[in-house]
């Protein structure tokens, strides 16, 4: 078998690394953002992907029950 370590998780890392850089930059007092800011790489994905989980349930919901 062969250990193939290939994924798709580089949007993962992606965000990872971006919220670690600018955490640094802010403790380090070379950036002075609000903390809402510091850390958005962390919640914005999230606010993008809440209206698309609703929008898929309600399309599923619109053809399960129409």
């Amino acid at each position: 078998m062969s250990n193939n370590s290939n994924s798709s998780n580089g949007g993962i890392v992606f965000v990872g690394l971006l919220t670690i850089i600018f955490i640094t930059l802010k403790l380090c007092e070379v950036i002075n953002w609000s903390w809402w800011f510091v850390l958005s790489p962390i919640w914005v994905p999230i606010i993008i992907a809440i209206p698309i989980a609703l929008a898929l349930l309600a399309f599923n919901w619109y053809t399960y029950y129409y």
